[in-house]
């Protein structure tokens, strides 16, 4: 009697953990470089390999945070094939291109620290992939279509700044997004795009122990989803995010943004990356000096695939030194590459805000809480860094990546060629606009609030290993 207690017992955790498990894998937010035992150059070495159905509404969902003692990167879940299979891709407003890696692939990565098992996509089981061939227009959109081989197909290589790459070929197949239907819901949207099907890669992408499945680009390019959604009348050429580095994870959605409402500044046409006029810099009100060719040739980048932000070497030292002279400290250099410092007081009331003026007379502040980060306790360093980026033409560059964009509603309009922002809690909601005239609500989503997948399949074949036992006893 007292065995088949301890058996009901051990039947009913059972069933308690699996709606647990089943409940939790509905959030869909996470960070890359997840844990607190990342090491800071990682952080730094990611960054310099960066360098209605009808105009439907999609919700994409994010994961991550921009903590640079956290994760440090943000990543989505997306369905690809018939039947659809998931795949965890690195969102990225840098790039132009979808990829995955594809099966058989010797030299991916086959695990990753995060919460979930890396997937191969396998083009012959899906029922819907084709291989995108030299006369497709496609391939004339990345300039292949003169060097392309009949036989191999439009293929792609991409070389990294630490020189890893990615080598593979495009294919054609459904993509599954999470179409806005009514508020706070979804429903599956259906599309055929080209993407990226990677069989080679080196370096940190064949390497990486916080490996993702891919990468899915947001640029400007006609080979990004949302110009491929856009050109087949299924989404318009707007998406917007809202980066959490508090609780991590965010919004990311494709559609006008009806609330909150934004500020625009133009973007600087004919650029390859979301380029804007910086017309001015402060700390607190005490003005910097910016250099010339920043302001005359634009050269300011928003980059949700950077951590940290980047500044010409005299500006940034400018930068530093105005913050110190109001709240001095003694900065100490940790990994040849953050100057960090002892502090046990409240940042943001003793720390002074920046703030950066863009075209149209449009202003981003960002407090203390956002460019420090704590280290350990009592220990802060700076997210700002010393960047040596130039241009072809060797203009200098400044570099805004998630360190300045997190915390913010960011709206990137591409058919009227604006980027807007406004502050807003990331954990909360917004408001988007639907073909139809619909206005939804899209809440936040947290991928890394989901228990690790290894974690919760060790837990089961525990339980279930115990109930064979018993049910050996019983007999």
């Amino acid at each position: 009697m007292e065995l088949r207690r301890k058996l009901c017992l051990v039947v009913a955790v059972f069933v308690i953990v699996i709606e647990f498990a089943s409940g939790n894998f509905v959030f869909k937010v996470q960070h890359k470089f997840a844990g607190k035992e990342k090491k800071l150059e990682h952080f730094k070495s990611h960054d310099t390999r960066r360098h209605s159905r009808m105009l439907a509404s999609v919700d994409l969902p994010l994961g991550g945070d921009s903590r640079v003692d956290s994760v440090g990167l943000y990543y989505t879940r997306i369905k690809l094939g018939s039947p659809p299979k998931e795949y965890y891709v690195q969102v990225d407003t840098g790039s132009d291109i979808l990829w995955v890696n594809c099966a058989p692939c010797p030299k991916c990565p086959t695990k990753t620290n995060l919460n979930f098992q890396l997937s191969l996509f396998d083009v012959n089981a899906s029922s819907t992939a084709k291989k995108v061939g030299c006369e497709d227009d496609f391939c004339s959109f990345i300039s292949q279509s003169d060097s392309c081989q009949p036989a191999v197909g439009c293929s792609y290589h991409i070389v990294y700044a630490d020189q890893s790459t990615s080598d593979g070929n495009f294919i054609r197949d459904k993509l599954t997004l999470d179409q806005v239907t009514g508020d706070l819901q979804t429903g599956p949207l259906g599309q055929d795009v080209v993407f990226g099907c990677g069989s080679d890669q080196s370096g940190q992408l064949g390497s990486s122990e916080s490996a993702v499945d891919g990468v899915m680009g947001f640029g400007q390019s006609n080979t990004s989803v949302l110009s491929q959604l856009a050109a087949s009348g299924d989404a318009k050429r707007v998406f917007s995010h809202c980066l959490d580095n508090v609780k991590g994870g965010g919004i990311f959605a494709v559609g006008v943004v009806d609330y909150p409402k934004v500020k625009t500044t133009p973007m600087v046409p004919n650029q390859m990356h979301y380029n804007v006029m910086l017309m001015g810099m402060d700390v607190d009100g005490a003005s910097l000096d910016l250099p010339p060719s920043i302001v005359r040739n634009g050269g300011t980048i928003v980059d949700s695939g950077t951590t940290l932000a980047y500044f010409p070497k005299v500006l940034y030292d400018s930068l530093i030194e105005t913050i110190l002279a109001r709240q001095p400290v003694k900065l100490h250099i940790v990994e040849e590459t953050f100057q960090c410092f002892s502090f046990s007081k409240n940042v943001d009331e003793a720390f002074p805000p920046v703030s950066f003026e863009f075209e149209d007379s449009v202003k981003l502040t960002i407090y203390p809480h956002d460019y420090l980060f704590s280290l350990e306790k009592d220990m802060y360093c700076f997210g700002w860094q010393a960047g040596s980026l130039t241009t072809d033409e060797k203009s200098e560059v400044i570099l805004l990546g998630d360190l300045v964009l997190s915390n913010k509603l960011v709206v990137y309009d591409l058919e009227n060629e604006v980027i807007g922002w406004a502050d807003h809690n990331c954990s909360s909601s917004i408001r988007v606009k639907d073909g139809s005239g619909g206005v939804y609500s899209v809440g936040a989503d947290n991928l890394s609030s989901a228990p690790p997948l290894l974690m919760i399949t060790k837990f089961l074949t525990i339980l279930l290993a115990l109930i064979v036992v018993a049910l050996t006893s019983l007999a």
